[in-house]
């Protein structure tokens, strides 16, 4: 072969090298990813494999630790056993704890304290946006709970100075639509505690026991959450006036009630924790509940009069197009009687009407519509729809 011959030769053959070694490449990696499946896969199998070959855990309650050991009585049977416990674990245990035993009641591990799920649910996360002063006429009322309510989350050191012990609790009263639930959110809103939120009627449960225990868990956790903010709304749903029914349910909602007021001034002291409530049934609500240690404080929160009408309707009509003609003054003195959730749907039944007639403008014209469409609607609550 010629020198040329030879070098084309070489050449070709290189590149057949070149090319088997990228397949080999190729073949490589694929393998290399195989077996990075087939080892997780091994992994998962010998990790269901121990859970299956391992035994179950039983849930107990440390009621006592002893020198040589610990007494644990397993749920559901209530049977007591003194068993022995790890030193690291008995350094942590206490005596009232959930643990977890095996089948010779050794304790494995310590468990979190029960809540109930619903109770978890009840926490507000993120603060409403409600503030004070999206809260008009109600100058009195926000300083009372402001003293009750922040001031005592806020400056703890103060009421320690002073010698006195700040309001257990705030009760807020009044005709619906005034402005409870809005002071509330507010005081979520202002706090940097956590806020806890629930309805009367949720405390109210089917079975015997439920809402009781229910009640016991909103004040752990809120104990676990100090300082916190406890909302209850429509309380008159479980403080009722007490009386001689025997039907269960009646007693059910009985037994709440008096767990409630344990709660409330029981012999362990509640540390950061207040009470804010609302109703506007305020002349249903038992005495029990509304004697100095549970609620100290009643603030009545009544109908808006002139100035807080106004103040209302500048409140809810700040963000609106308003043309020139309209006056808040006369709106004022022509919604005598009003709470200030009629006075909001004022001013969106006057966007409304705009709406339809395709303005961007919000006259008066558009108020006197929306006032007379209010009172008609109230003329008219309550009683059946006829049929032609």
């Amino acid at each position: 072969m010629t020198p040329r011959e030879r070098f084309e030769a070489l050449k070709d053959h290189y590149v057949e090298l070149v090319q088997v070694n990228r397949q080999l490449e190729e073949q490589l990696a694929a393998a290399d990813d195989r077996q990075d499946q087939l080892t997780a896969e091994v992994d998962r199998l010998e990790r269901e494999n121990d859970t299956l070959k391992s035994s179950s855990l039983y849930v107990a309650t440390a009621e006592e630790l002893t020198v040589d050991g610990v007494v644990v009585k397993q749920h559901g049977n209530n049977q007591e056993v003194l068993t022995e416990v790890s030193p690291s674990l008995r350094d942590e245990m206490e005596a009232g704890d959930r643990v977890a035993i095996n089948d010779s009641f050794n304790v494995q591990t310590i468990l979190d304290p029960e809540t109930d799920a619903r109770a978890q649910a009840m926490q507000v996360d993120e603060s409403p946006e409600v503030t004070y002063d999206d809260i008009g006429g109600l100058e009195e009322q926000i300083l009372e709970v402001r003293e009750a309510v922040e001031e005592p989350l806020v400056n703890a050191a103060q009421f320690r100075e002073v010698g006195v012990d700040p309001p257990s609790g705030v009760l807020l009263h009044g005709p619906p639509g005034t402005g409870k639930t809005m002071l509330a959110k507010a005081v979520a809103n202002q706090t940097d505690a956590t806020f806890i939120k629930m309805a009367g009627s949720e405390l109210v449960q089917k079975f015997i026991g439920e809402g009781a225990r229910l009640v016991r868990d909103l004040f752990e956790l809120a104990s676990e959450r100090e300082p916190a903010v406890i909302f209850i709304d429509e309380i008159d749903a479980i403080a009722a006036k007490r009386t001689e029914s025997k039907t269960s349910g009646d007693a059910e909602v009985q037994r709440t009630m008096m767990q409630l007021l344990s709660e409330m001034d029981g012999f362990d002291d509640r540390g950061e924790i207040r009470i804010v409530a609302a109703t506007n049934r305020f002349d249903m609500l038992d005495r029990a509940i509304l004697r100095p240690g549970r609620f100290d404080r009643l603030i009545e929160v009544p109908l808006p009069d002139w100035d807080a009408r106004q103040r209302i309707l500048e409140i809810h009509t700040r963000e609106m197009n308003l043309a020139a003609g309209v006056d808040m003054a006369d709106l004022a003195g022509e919604t005598d009687g009003f709470s200030g959730a009629e006075l909001a749907s004022l001013a969106t039944e006057a966007g409304m009407f705009a709406i339809r007639d395709g303005r961007t403008e919000v006259g008066m014209v558009d108020f006197e519509d929306a006032l007379q469409k209010v009172r008609d609607d109230e003329d008219t609550a309550g009683r059946p729809i006829a049929f032609a």
